[in-house]
């Protein structure tokens, strides 16, 4: 190989090389003049050992990897696809043996016997040696000394830190004076908007400002770059930064040439050891890391002076003992402002806890009442409480049964009056006036606690923990007046209703279910619907897209959540008459439905809760189930499901979890001890925050209340409501995502507050989205009418919503039969038994521009 031939002479040359350093270092370390033959017997393993070394790196360094590999394969290796690392190992292995050079051959032949070169060599590399010994001992010196010049000079900072503080205070109220006094002022934006063009406006005014660091947030006009995590990016510049670097400038300027000045010993340590005088300059790069420190900590402490302090030092020449003396006399300013503060914000804290007990005070930890019955009926779904207890609430001389839901309301209202015990209906958006009842059927949000009954039934107990709408059972719990409250729940709120009624005269029923529940191990598909079946999923879409799909082999009812109460009790009353064979509901169904349902299934296993997509709990899958297997009609009740049935059984097997704590809200009397202190109702929400809420309950978080006050604070309309009647309005059940309610709330609240002609809800027929916002948007006016005590036009409102309900309930058969899956990206027609929600043709152009 031509290569290895050419570098043979330039190894041999770097060889001898070595051999002459390592030659000039022995030498230069000997006292007296050592014989050739010495050098020869100490050095032998090193002059041995050099010329494999030299020749082994500059062939493997300086062949490149192809004259390798042409080398290896003469030599008969198998080189192609050989990791380059084992090409190399193989090629050092083999030049060893390429062509040897005798070293020790060539240094005899050199040096031996040649004994005035050799006393030449040694006096030469003597000197060399001795020289650098010098500088090695000169150097330590000077390091020592140098070290002995940081130490004093720290001596002397901490000695005189707050001399160099004072003047970093007076430097800095210069600047702060002219600053004020020159230059401009821009309207307050977040520096990172470079989009928004900086508006100027007055001049500084220092009155403005009481801290330094108040200062420090001004824009100054100017945009500059900063770096965060290695990336850098642009923003509008704060005085922050300017002084941030003013003030190390202030120190690296004035405390060397304060420590030259002041400590000459430090002038003395450097000249004795580098014959050279020590200047300012030097002494700041000896000090440089401990001036930054410094700088750190002065910046830190400025922000927090007074403005005023700073601009009144700044009127005073710099004379260190003047401006300790005013630097004390601010500072015993400040303790005694930091006093005053201090107490005031004692006294402050004082007076809110004491307003916090009056207003809040006892109001939720209730006394209950020891004349009252409480008889608590506890037990799965579907296992008859409800039954026993409205079967003792018919045999009272009067009562009241409480309702989660409207639906559930009108359905006992309707049973009571059938069997010949006049009841009358009471929820927020109608009135339904029974003559001579004595027996009411009410939404659990319309309980009077002032009201006295026989009996009290209160259904669905467990939803006291609900932060939204718990309050509500936990006001007819407590405050209910009657000789027998009956209080209907799931097993897992028994512990919390013992808590809650304590010693109160109670009585306690166990229901379980006499119809066992049967897990089907056999995926469940849509071709195996039969008589009986409730098909549970999670959107009104969904059981419309399903019903359509089923409407070919089966009659089929649908119950979902924004679907009219009146329509969803048709829809179940042909389900229970035969009518209808099969049901398709959303988790609707779970709720106070009794109906002869033969086998539950779930056809999704996830439902989207307002913020994400989850997997069901064990007890809303509990409460839905339990739905399947009505005495009397079938031994069993059956549940089904279309994956997971392994997860989904067990989670159906898990022992219910204890409801621990339940959920408080603001009464009426909250809001008139509230009312002898402040005056809008923002306070009573910040207030409200502020209240630490007795253990085991749950502040509700007021979100309806908050969303719809911020859209009338300030306005004529809480300028002339009082707090209570304006919290009545905010807190109107009815459904705030829909922005048209939204705007029918505000146009009814601003009617009432200027006298204007009250605006009726606007009627829409076409579609049955249409139709169900027409039903919510009457509900939510007859809502106001009642609050109004407007009675005659309820009726009539009244009257137009069922006619609206009953246009729904023929709308739906008609969206059922014409109902079309469509992409929800281009709205173009999909067939009923595709399984996404967007066309390939969506798809394909989605996943190609992501990967473009």
């Amino acid at each position: 190989m031509n290569t290895l031939s050419n570098l043979f002479p330039i190894a041999v040359n770097k060889t001898k090389q070595k051999v002459y350093e390592d030659l000039e270092r022995f030498l230069g370390m000997q006292a007296e003049i050592p014989l050739f033959e010495e050098y020869l017997k100490k050095r032998n393993n090193y002059i041995d050992q050099v010329w494999m070394n030299v020749w082994i790196n500059k062939a493997s360094n300086d062949i490149s990897k192809k004259e390798k590999k042409e080398f290896l394969s003469k030599k008969g290796y198998e080189v192609e696809g050989v990791d380059r690392k084992i090409i190399n190992k193989l090629f050092r292995t083999e030049i060893r043996n390429y062509q040897a050079y005798d070293v020790k051959k060539w240094v005899v032949e050199t040096f031996k016997g040649k004994e005035e070169e050799w006393k030449n060599l040694y006096n030469k590399a003597r000197l060399a040696y001795k020289k650098r010994e010098e500088e090695r001992i000169l150097e330590e010196k000077r390091k020592e000394v140098r070290q002995r010049i940081e130490e004093k000079a720290l001596e002397s900072k901490e000695k005189n830190a707050d001399i160099f503080y004072l003047y970093i205070r007076y430097q800095t109220g210069r600047q702060l004076a002219h600053d004020f006094q020159y230059n401009t002022r821009y309207h307050s934006i977040d520096s990172y908007h470079l989009g928004e063009k900086l508006i100027q406006e007055d001049p500084f005014d220092a009155s403005c400002y009481e801290k330094v660091s108040d200062f420090f947030d001004e824009l100054t006009g100017d945009v500059h770059q900063m770096v965060n995590w290695g990336r850098s990016y642009y923003e509008y510049e704060s005085y922050y930064y300017i002084y941030e670097r003013l003030i190390v400038r202030y120190l690296f300027d004035f405390v060397p040439a304060f420590l030259l000045e002041t400590d000459l010993l430090l002038q003395d340590l450097y000249k004795e050891a580098t014959g050279e005088g020590l200047t300012a300059v030097i002494l700041m790069e000896m000090l440089e890391d401990v001036l930054f420190e410094m700088a750190d900590d002065f910046f830190v402490d400025i922000q927090e002076e007074y403005v005023t302090d700073l601009l009144a030092a700044a009127e005073i020449s710099f004379e260190s003992p003047i401006h300790q003396a005013l630097y004390e006399n601010q500072k015993a300013t400040w303790a005694q402002r930091k006093a005053e503060k201090l107490a005031e914000l004692q006294r402050k804290q004082e007076e809110e806890a004491r307003i916090l007990a009056d207003v809040f005070g006892q109001e939720y930890s209730p006394t209950m009442s020891q004349t009252t019955r409480y008889v608590l009926h506890i037990g799965e779904t579907n296992t008859g409480k409800t039954h026993h207890a409205l079967e003792r609430m018919k045999q009272a001389h009067s009562g009241m049964y409480l309702a989660p839901l409207r639906l559930l309301a009108l359905e006992v209202y309707d049973k009571l009056n059938q069997e010949g015990v006049p009841c009358s209906l009471k929820t927020g958006e109608e009135e339904k006036i029974t003559r001579n009842a004595n027996h009411i059927a009410c939404t659990v949000e319309m309980f009077h606690e002032k009201d006295f009954y026989d009996c009290i039934v209160i259904d669905e107990s467990q939803l006291i923990a609900d932060q939204e709408r718990g309050f509500s059972w936990y006001k007819a719990i407590t405050k209910a007046r009657a000789n027998e409250v009956h209080i209907i729940g799931s097993r897992n709120i028994k512990n919390l209703m013992l808590q809650l009624l304590g010693d109160a005269k109670m009585d306690i029923y166990d229901y379980h279910r006499d119809i066992p529940l049967e897990v089907e191990t056999i995926s469940f598909s849509l071709n195996s619907t039969k008589k009986g079946d409730a098909l549970v999923c999670f959107s009104r879409k969904k059981v419309l897209e399903i019903a359509s799909k089923l409407q070919n082999r089966h009659r089929v009812s649908m119950i979902y959540g924004s679907m009219p109460p009146e329509t969803r009790r048709k829809q179940i009353e042909r389900f229970i008459k035969g009518e209808t064979t099969v049901i398709v509901s959303t988790d609707a169904i779970g709720m106070g439905v009794n109906l002869p349902i033969r086998r539950i299934i779930f056809l999704e296993n996830e439902k989207f809760d307002g913020t994400r997509l989850r997997r069901l709990t064990s007890q809303e899958m509990k409460q839905i189930a339990g739905r399947a297997g009505r005495k009397g009609i079938y031994n069993i009740g059956k549940v089904a499901f279309t994956k997971e049935i392994s997860i989904m059984r067990e989670l159906l097997q898990q022992p219910d979890k204890p409801v621990e704590t339940f959920t408080i809200a603001p009464t009426n009397q909250v809001f008139e001890k509230f009312q002898k202190y402040y005056h809008y109702l923002g306070e009573f929400f910040e207030l409200w925050e502020r209240f630490d809420n007795p253990k085991g309950t749950i502040k509700a978080t007021l979100t309806q209340e908050r969303e719809l006050y911020e859209i009338v604070r300030g306005s004529e309309i809480e300028g002339r409501l009082s707090i209570m009647d304006l919290y009545g309005f905010l807190h109107l059940p009815f459904s705030t995502k829909d922005s048209g309610l939204i705007r029918q709330w505000l146009e009814s609240v601003k009617a009432i507050v200027s006298g204007e002609e009250f605006p009726e809800p606007m009627i829409k027929r076409r579609t049955l989205e249409e139709l169900e916002l027409t039903y919510k948007a009457i509900g939510l006016h007859l809502l106001f009418l009642y609050r109004l005590n407007r009675r005659t036009e309820a009726i009539y409102w009244e009257r137009i919503r069922e006619e609206i309900s009953h246009d729904t309930n023929e709308s739906l058969k008609t969206e059922v039969k014409n109902f079309r899956k469509k992409c929800k990206r281009c709205g173009r027609s999909l067939p009923l038994d595709f399984s996404f929600t967007i066309c390939d043709a969506c798809h394909e152009f989605h996943f190609k521009k992501r990967h473009d």
